[in-house]
């Protein structure tokens, strides 16, 4: 949450930041602000609302200088105002800061430097710590032989409970930029003449594609030619260079309306690029090459706990279904946020796997640190080269699924259950399903994106139908089984993106409770799949009917549905049952796409939310 880009360099920094901000305004978009020195001294602006309000807010003189910070933001502490958003300025004016993440105890800090003389203009905990560094750098003697201004960055972070990525500049120090990282993502980009610091990588990937991920308790002092990193207690780290290999065309919206649209019909290409060298040359299983545990090691795992937030937590459910039907090992799928605070008893032959897009979810970071700090071995599913849980797990997955920029994830949840389905595929093999079986898996795997995009061509009758529901406050998602999880993404993308209240239940359940709901005013979307389980859900939509309810079905061609039975129907090309999940959400997707276009929501940026969750 919240998006940080700082600059040094020769070039002007203002135009260099407002590029940055525009690529990350899907972290935060309450209000935005920029920081720059100049000859004047520090030059600064902020607007509420969109980066839009704060490009038209610059004036030419306000782009210029080498040496700047800018932040767009997801509120944390305090309304939505202009006294609120970053950069924010020490009482003194000697420093600029802006910070991502909480600082849990800032009113202890503000107590502290009210009763020193400083003052405060904002409700935030961050110009607590932009007070603070000022106090240090007050006190740090200029003749110690020290940098005044990176001891007093870090020795104020000493002081610090909480987590933060920030971004510092002083008006003494015209050539230095200086950040630092507990719990926050925070990355440099290495340039030729000038440095760069981010809170994501799509940031920085138009100006240099070098880039080095800070680690927790580390700070980085950069200048135009050169950088260093210590930690905060001033320990030297060799810095690690990363090559980003994104293409940052990627991350441009297009010839689309909306990057969620955008990444909606990505999904062909998403899944294929996920695919793609992952198959044993037999095409009877999957191949892994970053897991770093032996097949012996593998088969020796007598359960796997998954750990996730939102959407990921939903394509974990989907891998307990599949990895306990095709490798016979007990799943279960924990909220990240919750197993970290709890003492959960785990059999000493359980893998972790932690599953998040970004890779920087601080719940799902926090609760894999629990489980290694039990001794426990962890994996990952991640879309993010170079990210925090990336690196901190035993081994991975690499998603490939390219930049997602739209708030409700589309393709980074289809890929994530692809990935779930071909782990429960390789875990299926070492254990005891067929060379045939597994054949017959690979091929349904490799004829996934021609089926999706068959579904996708379906796109307009899918919005017709959106059109006549968009009126509506309340819905119901319904499935079975496989399609349950299925129901609960399609009810929160309902939710996020056209704040229609909306809730996923298997169909079996609605008879306890959530068939009271049941109504004209309230429409029930049914996932149905051919099978054992068709006439149970077939049941379950009789019962709507009978209470006036209006039904939506998504059903695989070969259900037989009576015409009279429902309002409307979305059929998706019979399948492989371990692909199911994966075409059934397209519909799911598209079809809350369009209700939000209709009903005039702003699709990409969501009221409330941010795309990268890094607060608790």
């Amino acid at each position: 949450m919240c998006g940080i880009v700082g600059y040094v360099g020769r070039h002007r920094a203002g135009n260099l930041m407002l590029d940055g901000l525009k690529r990350l305004e899907y972290r935060g978009y309450d209000s935005s602000g920029m920081a720059v020195l100049t000859a004047n001294g520090l030059d600064l602006v902020k607007r509420t609302g969109r980066v839009k309000n704060l490009e038209e807010a610059l004036t030419e003189s306000q782009l210029g200088g080498s040496l700047g910070i800018s932040h767009t933001r997801w509120a944390t502490h305090g309304d939505v105002t202009e006294a609120n958003a970053h950069p924010h300025l020490s009482s003194d004016g000697k420093i600029a800061l802006v910070h991502n993440g909480v600082i849990e105890n800032y009113l202890g800090m503000k107590k502290f430097l009210v009763g020193k003389g400083y003052s405060f203009r904002s409700e935030t905990d961050s110009e607590a710590l932009a007070n603070l560094i000022a106090y240090h750098y007050a006190k740090e003697p200029e003749e110690s032989g020290k940098n005044r201004f990176l001891e007093s960055v870090r020795k104020s972070l000493q002081h610090v409970e909480g987590t933060y990525g920030i971004a510092v500049i002083c008006t003494d120090a015209p050539d230095e930029l200086i950040g630092a990282r507990k719990g926050s993502p925070l990355i440099i980009g290495i340039g030729k003449g000038e440095n760069l610091i981010a809170s994501d990588v799509n940031a920085i990937t138009h100006c240099t594609q070098n880039v080095v991920y800070l680690n927790d308790n580390e700070v980085v002092h950069l200048h135009n030619d050169d950088f260093s990193i210590t930690t905060v207690s001033s320990k030297n780290v060799e810095a690690v260079i990363h090559q980003v290999d994104w293409d940052t065309t990627e991350a441009e919206l297009g010839d689309y309306h909306h990057f969620m649209e955008k990444e909606i019909f990505e999904q062909p290409t998403a899944l294929e690029n996920g695919m793609r060298g992952r198959f044993s040359d037999d095409s009877s299983t999957a191949v892994f090459g970053g897991l770093n545990l032996s097949p012996q090691e593998l088969r020796h795992v007598d359960r796997i706990l998954f750990l996730a937030c939102g959407t990921a937590w939903h394509a974990c459910l989907v891998a307990e279904y599949l990895i306990e039907r095709y490798a016979r090992i007990p799943v279960e799928v924990e909220y990240a946020s919750e197993f970290r605070y709890r003492n959960a008893p785990l059999d000493k032959n359980t893998l972790v796997f932690a599953i998040s897009q970004s890779g920087e979810t601080i719940d799902t970071l926090a609760a894999l640190r629990e489980a290694k700090r039990k001794g426990y071995r962890t994996l990952s599913i991640n879309n993010s080269v170079g990210s925090t849980i990336a690196r901190e797990c035993d081994g991975g997955i690499y998603q490939h699924a390219g930049p997602e920029i739209g708030v409700a994830s589309t393709k980074a949840f289809t890929s994530q259950i692809m990935l779930c389905a071909m782990v429960a595929l390789y875990l299926g093999r070492l254990r005891d399903l067929s060379y045939g079986d597994g054949v017959d898996i690979v091929k349904a795997l490799k004829q996934l994106p021609e089926l999706i995009r068959d579904v996708l061509g379906q796109s307009d009758k899918v919005a017709a139908i959106a059109k006549q529901y968009a009126s509506y406050e309340d819905c119901l998602f319904l499935g079975r089984q496989l399609m349950f999880p299925i129901a609960l993404e399609g009810a929160l993308k309902l939710k996020e993106i056209s704040y229609i209240h909306a809730e996923g239940y298997p169909a079996a359940e609605m008879k306890h409770g959530p068939i009271a709901l049941i109504s004209e005013k309230c429409p029930s979307v049914f996932l149905a799949t051919s099978g054992e389980i068709f006439q149970k859900s077939l049941a379950n939509i009789q019962e709507v009917k009978a209470r006036k309810g209006k039904v939506i079905c998504i059903a695989t061609e070969e259900c037989d549905i009576p015409e009279d039975l429902i309002d409307d129907l979305i059929l998706v090309p019979e399948c492989h049952e371990i692909i199911k999940p994966i075409l059934m959400s397209i519909p799911v997707q598209l079809f809350s796409y369009y209700v939000a276009l209709e009903r005039g929501c702003d699709v990409d940026k969501p009221r409330n939310l941010a795309k990268s969750v890094t607060v608790e």
